[in-house]
């Protein structure tokens, strides 16, 4: 491996994925000298395992919300021009009730919805087929979000570091940091085999390893694995045009249960394969393929769309989301070990929420202040390290 001269940085961004990215564009879009380091290669974690949704349909009020609506306007408003190097696709969003009871939960969320400034209609079955041809006969009602859209991840990590790059940033893949240099309490740089690199701003955007990296630091910050698969399937036309959703999958996006949850989540994309999930599961970072949970997203989409049972899977993947215990990122400086920023814990939203996180934290660099209070995002949030 090459040893490049560490002439030093303004910020040293840890991890390649769509977060880190999208911190590098912004940083360097400020005028800051920047660094992005991974241990893999770039866009090699969880952004090469997703499905790459920009949803505000899944969220509840408050500061996840916040930070999805702040970067829906980035990505429909300065960030449009670039729209078809990611294949953006405002699609909208579908959620689906099946029961009687799915629906009535469903209008009582959407009302509330409504009141934090979520677009979003009711939708009867008629409409509803009118919108989607192929759903399931027993539909009883849905509710329309056209503000959900999709990109394409590996591409919207590609094109932000390299224009990142245009702007004189420095991209080193497979440069695993080992340990952190300090000044006393600060932390001044980190230690890696192709040697020591120094920076003003470190930033911990690794993703699910995010918390071993913090204790490395000797900081807190609990964000854990949650394992998630998609079946990718043969190449057909078109017959699906929304991201389509059962009811069930806002819960399952806001539980803390450990064990394997799955609803139907359905996509198209522009080559013609379909994606189906949805399964969420924390078993650390265990490789062992699941056919429990491959077979129930199958079945379960299945039921959401029955021509599903006679189409093809090519292939499945899975990917560790960085679960937040709150269901909220960690965002912004550590007080706790001066120098180490955060960028973490955004769990299956990291690709909608890369773009916001990236502006906000540029500006708290460049000692702006914030277009959102980083507040609610505050690392030191969940206390000490614990004792073993």
């Amino acid at each position: 491996m090459n040893h490049a001269r560490d002439t030093g940085s303004d910020v040293l961004i840890i991890g390649a994925g769509a977060v880190g990215a999208a911190i590098a564009y912004y940083c360097t879009v400020a005028g800051l000298r920047v660094r992005v380091v991974d241990r893999g290669q770039v866009g090699g974690g969880t952004s090469s395992r997703c499905e790459g949704n920009l949803l505000v349909s899944d969220k509840e009020h408050g500061p996840e919300l916040d930070l999805a609506n702040y970067s829906l306007n980035l990505w429909r408003g300065e960030l449009s021009e670039f729209a078809a190097l990611w294949e953006f696709e405002n699609k909208g969003g579908i959620i689906v009730a099946s029961h009687e009871s799915s629906m009535s939960s469903l209008q009582r969320a959407l009302q509330a919805q409504r009141e934090h400034g979520i677009s979003v209609e009711e939708i009867d079955t008629d409409h509803l087929r009118e919108l989607e041809p192929y759903i399931a006969p027993q539909a009883v009602g849905a509710a329309y979000y056209p503000d959900d859209c999709q990109v394409m991840p590996m591409l919207l990590v590609a094109h932000l570091l390299r224009m990142a790059r245009e702007r004189g940033a420095a991209v080193q893949a497979e440069t695993e940091v080992t340990g952190f240099l300090r000044r006393g309490e600060t932390i001044t740089g980190v230690r890696t085999p192709a040697g020591d690199l120094t920076a003003d701003v470190i930033i911990n955007a690794a993703g699910p390893w995010a918390a071993q990296l913090a204790a490395a630091a000797g900081v807190h910050v609990p964000i854990q694995p949650r394992r998630g698969y998609v079946l990718v399937t043969e190449p057909l036309p078109a017959r699906i045009f929304h991201k389509v959703y059962a009811a069930e999958y806002i819960d399952n996006v806001g539980s803390s249960d450990q064990g394997l949850q799955s609803s139907p989540v359905v996509e198209s994309t522009p080559a013609g394969s379909i994606l189906l999930g949805s399964s969420r599961e924390r078993v650390g970072f265990d490789h062992t393929p699941s056919p429990d949970a491959l077979s129930q997203i199958a079945t379960n989409a299945a039921a959401l769309f029955p021509f599903l049972s006679d189409v093809s899977i090519l292939r499945h993947y899975f990917g560790f989301r960085p679960y937040s215990p709150d269901h909220v990122p960690v965002i912004g400086p550590d007080p706790r070990a001066p120098g180490l920023w955060h960028a973490c814990g955004h769990e299956g939203a990291g690709i909608g929420l890369s773009v916001g996180t990236g502006r906000l934290l540029a500006q708290a660099i460049t000692g702006a202040a914030p277009d959102l209070d980083l507040k609610p995002f505050a690392p030191d949030r969940f206390g000490p390290l614990p004792t073993r």
